[in-house]
């Protein structure tokens, strides 16, 4: 771990009007958060509390690594209210000015970071399969293109 990085995971925590001292590792894995408290006065000092602290962080993050390997990225897979099956593919529903509903589907992507794209293929012109290969091929081809 770079020494820009050494502290990730652990603040310091100084509140003198409880006396507490000491350093706590706080991390968060998919909704479930890891915590504890190193205080100063039970682990002998300042800088035997942030000794420990650290090598608690470390020690839990290489079991947190160990657990994830070899697990697919929960953004690759379909979320459980994903209709149509693949990322980032959406059947879209605009109701126009005259109240008729027009139906699509809709692929989206990011091609860099803060940047999102996206193109919608009407289902009254292509028709529900076409218009949904189609949002699939053109989501495709965007996310092929990330590192061009």
């Amino acid at each position: 771990m770079s020494a820009a990085s050494s502290e990730y995971g652990i603040c310091r925590l100084d509140l003198d009007t409880s006396g507490t001292h000491g350093w706590q590792v706080r991390l968060q894995r998919k909704g479930v958060r890891f915590t504890r408290f190193f205080a100063d006065e039970s682990w002998g000092g300042r800088d035997a509390a942030q000794e420990r602290a650290r090598q608690f962080r470390d020690r839990l993050l290489s079991r947190l690594e160990r657990r994830d390997a070899g697990r697919v990225r929960s953004h690759a897979l379909p979320a459980a209210r994903n209709r149509s099956g693949v990322v980032g593919v959406t059947r879209v529903i605009n109701i126009g000015v005259n109240g008729i509903e027009y139906a699509s589907w809709q692929a989206a992507w990011s091609p860099k970071p803060g940047v999102r794209r996206r193109i919608r293929y009407s289902v009254l012109r292509y028709g529900e399969d076409e218009a949904f290969r189609l949002a699939c091929d053109a989501r495709e081809r965007g996310i092929t293109r990330k590192g061009e």
